[in-house]
């Protein structure tokens, strides 16, 4: 523990939905929530507007539609989060060397490495300056836990929600930790603070009193020795730079069961590119491909394929996950499919697998030359490859597009081949709405405006 509060933790404001709310002009003020859309998606964050109703993550949307049905349910816009996350984790390197990325809105950082603080007063002017720095370059708002240890900045974020700052003085934790419930510390789950419910503790106090041989007894050596320690305010782990992350991997969950066997070998070599794309953003390869099936009884199977070396090859990483699904029995129903790549590296071995494609290329060559060669005598008759017809266009609500005529704007809903826009920017008044047939060419996608320069009224909206 430390003698001054220099470890700080960060925690973005309900970030999907305030940045949602930041961007849409009309939306500021009113309940949002940002998650999988369908009958089967769950909570991603909930607006404090929202929460008010009840409404939290993890919670499934069709509960959070019967509580909250007026609420604006968006499809999350992962590439406006990212930009947003990248310009705050600037501002915390600008603080310390040593900052610890827990999620794209949430971070510890070590003010004393990076000699901004070294007693309770400069913490807390760190503290106040990050926040300020933070609503100005991404008109988002964030919450700031100031403390001697990671936990205890933690919970300080907690208590500060939202757009605020609590500092906790070190020599006041226990005090401070006692009357709280024990879920508040780290581990503390659903069955472990039932077990200890009915073993009458309740209170952090409660663990601190039954001492460290009874949590032993109930909990066993090592998750006992530390719970203890934890309850009377100890907690030595540093912050850390860099969390290596063991593997990269995507998920779909399905409104309406998959039957067809083709939509469901679609649906896992779509999900193999974008886990590739997101193994290449992160400059990794990886060699272990994993597919992961939950089928209409809620069975879920894992199977995997490991290669002959690390890849961030589509096509490979396409290949192995066919593979994979061969050997799954998806007959009765598929609710969810994932795939996800292991044992990750800095490097590919692209030579083996440009080696293995070469020799693919030289077989279907040769057998090409053979049957434009007549293959000794037979008319050759040429394959006209027949177009698929197009598929209907799809608009989320909560996507980005843009109008030839009306410029920028973003998908309110859309059904029975309409599509209905809402035209505004995060910098314009709540804008007007209109509706368009759903193969308008004159309607595309668009990225994400920015969010700078944005007047964020109210608490804003992620944590």
């Amino acid at each position: 523990m430390r003698s001054a509060p220099t470890i700080l933790h960060l925690d973005m404001d309900a970030f999907y939905a305030a940045a949602e709310q930041a961007a849409k002009p009309s939306l500021r003020g009113k309940p949002v929530v940002v998650g999988g859309i369908g009958t089967r998606g769950v909570v991603a964050t909930a607006s404090y507007e929202a929460r008010r109703f009840g409404v939290h993550s993890a919670m499934p949307v069709a509960q959070a539609r019967r509580l909250c049905p007026n609420a604006a349910y968006l499809m999350p816009r992962f590439a406006l989060y990212r930009s947003v996350s990248e310009q705050v984790m600037e501002l915390l390197g600008r603080l310390s060397p040593l900052v610890e990325p827990l999620s794209l809105d949430e971070a510890f950082v070590d003010l004393e490495a990076g000699g901004v603080a070294d007693d309770s007063a400069s913490a807390r002017r760190a503290g106040e300056l990050l926040r300020a720095d933070i609503r100005a370059v991404t008109g988002l708002t964030g919450s700031v836990g100031l403390a001697g240890s990671k936990m205890l900045a933690k919970i300080a974020s907690e208590q500060a929600k939202p757009d605020g700052l609590v500092l906790i003085e070190p020599g006041s934790e226990r005090e401070l930790l006692g009357p709280m419930p024990a879920r508040i510390l780290p581990g503390v789950g659903p069955a472990t603070g039932e077990h200890l419910r009915r073993a009458g503790m309740t209170t952090v106090a409660d663990l601190a009193e039954a001492g460290e041989d009874e949590l032993v007894r109930l909990l066993g050596k090592a998750y006992g020795v530390s719970l203890y320690r934890m309850a009377v305010g100890h907690d030595e782990r540093p912050v850390v730079a860099e969390r290596d992350a063991k593997s990269v991997s995507v998920e779909d969950t399905f409104e309406v069961d998959l039957h067809d066997r083709v939509r469901v070998r679609n649906e896992v070599v779509r999900l193999s590119d974008r886990c590739v794309q997101r193994l290449r953003a992160a400059g990794r390869s990886g060699r272990t491909v994993v597919l992961k099936v939950r089928r209409y009884d809620f069975s879920t199977l894992t199977r995997s394929e490991t290669l002959r070396g690390p890849t961030d090859d589509p096509t490979v990483v396409r290949e192995a996950a066919g593979r994979l699904l061969e050997s799954v029995d998806t007959t009765g129903g598929v609710r969810l499919l994932g795939v996800g790549v292991t044992g990750l590296a800095d490097f590919t071995q692209e030579d083996l697998f440009a080696q293995a494609a070469g020799e693919r290329a030289a077989v279907e060559a040769e057998a090409a030359g053979a049957v434009e060669s007549g293959g000794g005598g037979e008319a050759v008759v040429p394959v006209v490859p027949v177009p698929e017809p197009p598929l209907e266009r799809r608009w989320l609500a909560g996507q980005d597009v843009r109008h030839a005529e009306y410029g920028a704007g973003w998908v309110q809903g859309s059904g029975v081949g309409r599509v209905t826009v809402r035209f505004e920017e995060p910098t314009s008044p709540p804008g007007r709405v209109r509706t368009f047939k759903v193969d308008d060419p004159d309607l595309v996608p668009s990225d994400p405006l920015p969010l700078v320069g944005v007047r964020v009224d109210g608490d804003g909206g992620g944590g």
